[in-house]
């Protein structure tokens, strides 16, 4: 009897491990890590980006979102990591200004397609869209997770920070090509919108994907807002930067990071971060 009931739970194990290996959490970070400006002074990128690559490895970021990257920043954040990327420069659709790029673990993911838009009337070039004051862009990539054995597909993107129209605008058309990219795929969602989430521009994004910090199973870690404009006292009242996700997707946790040096944030933002499950 006591031989039999060993080897149940020896099996029950065995189930629970093998189930386990099925359902491995991806870790998302979302950051903008504020572009490379010489008048930044003690905050310019040279002296922050050792500390942005080690926040990166500490929380095992298996998928990493970055807003305002440069070229140099774009390939500092590659160099001597595990990680492939996509993402292309804004203005040129090349190498020539910022990127809204994503890097993603190149042992555990496979890269099955990718490409770019611009928020504008003409997505498919380099433009300016509506009341925007410069050239705004998504990207995306389509992962096989081979951890999990699944597809799915990642869209990162940064909202204007003055036309208040190209907001709306661009939530529209990002609404628009996420179900035409991705009608049935898994989707994770990410980017600094330059709003907060009582806007027109939000809601459009929530009538068809999920805040990650309002179903997160664990409570919500960090404080509400992600903006600090290199503030050490900032409020951080504001919420701009978001990780969303559709219906096959679950979070187990949410945190707004508040990692720093010598009282110093490593950006004028707040790194956003997600563990999630399919």
């Amino acid at each position: 009897m006591k031989r039999i009931l060993v080897l149940l739970l020896m099996n029950l194990s065995i189930v629970s491990i093998a189930n386990a290996q099925k359902n491995q959490p991806i870790n998302v970070i979302s950051y903008n890590i504020r572009l490379n400006v010489a008048s930044d002074g003690i905050n310019a990128w040279p002296n922050r980006k050792d500390n942005v690559k080690a926040l990166v490895r500490f929380y095992d970021a298996d998928i990493l979102c970055v807003q305002e990257a440069l070229p140099e920043q774009f390939d500092d954040l590659l160099a001597n990591t595990d990680f492939d990327v996509v993402g292309v420069g804004r203005d040129d659709g090349k190498r020539k200004g910022e990127f809204s790029a994503i890097y993603f673990n190149k042992n555990r993911f496979v890269k099955k397609d990718g490409g770019t838009f611009w928020l504008s009337l003409t997505p498919d070039v380099p433009s300016k869209g509506w009341d925007a004051a410069l050239n705004r862009i998504c990207s995306w990539v389509k992962l096989y997770d081979k951890s999990n054995k699944k597809e799915f597909i990642v869209f990162n993107t940064h909202y204007d920070h003055i036309g208040v129209q190209a907001r709306i605008e661009s939530a529209k058309l990002i609404k628009q090509k996420i179900q035409q990219i991705a009608p049935t795929l898994p989707v994770v969602f990410t980017g600094d919108l330059n709003v907060t989430p009582e806007t027109e521009a939000i809601a459009t994004i929530k009538s068809f994907l999920t805040d990650s910090k309002e179903i997160s199973i664990e409570p919500p870690y960090g404080p509400t807002g992600t903006f600090n404009a290199f503030k050490w006292d900032s409020p951080l009242k504001d919420k701009i930067d978001y990780i969303f996700v559709n219906k096959a997707f679950k979070v187990q946790k949410f945190a707004v990071l508040t990692d720093s040096k010598d009282q110093r944030y490593y950006s004028d933002h707040l790194p956003i971060f997600a563990k999630l499950f399919f």
